[in-house]
């Protein structure tokens, strides 16, 4: 069925759950996973007349070196997982904005026939006022989008 599963994580107990289901089920179908994370890109301090909008004293590469580690960090999860279970796993770690952009170009990319990710299942109203990067992947994604809770 399922060849190639992506799985989103930032590293948090939430997307845990997703990473633990995805290679479950990555385990039961023989197929590979592959793990994304989507790191904010370096915006640099802004200043307006008299005033300072955005205080920011790291610079790009100690930036840079701050996302590396919390990536490595996050998709270790994802490789002790798959090892412990006997999947093979691959990870990609994207820039982008908009983390769900960045989740599917890593689908596409990659040939991922499947996205398993977690969600905190908040109701309609605290979905529409938090805005869940879950609901923008199944709204935008041309592949299965499959949401643990």
């Amino acid at each position: 069925m399922f060849k190639n599963i992506l799985i989103p994580t930032d590293g948090s107990k939430l997307a845990a759950r997703g990473i633990k289901a995805g290679v479950k089920l990555a385990k039961s179908l023989g197929a590979k996973v592959t793990g994304v994370y989507v790191a904010p890109p370096y915006m640099p301090p802004v200043y307006g007349e008299a005033a300072i909008y955005y205080i920011d004293d790291m610079s790009q590469a100690a930036f840079d070196k701050a996302t590396r580690r919390q990536a490595e960090k996050a998709l270790d999860a994802v490789k002790r997982e798959a090892a412990g279970a006997g999947v093979r796993a691959g990870v990609e770690t994207v820039k982008e904005p908009l983390p769900y952009e960045g989740i599917l170009r890593v689908a596409r990319s990659k040939k991922c026939d499947a996205i398993v990710m977690s969600s905190h299942g908040r109701s309609a109203v605290g979905g529409l006022i938090l805005g869940s990067e879950t609901t923008k992947v199944l709204a935008h994604s041309k592949i299965p989008v499959i949401v643990v809770r």
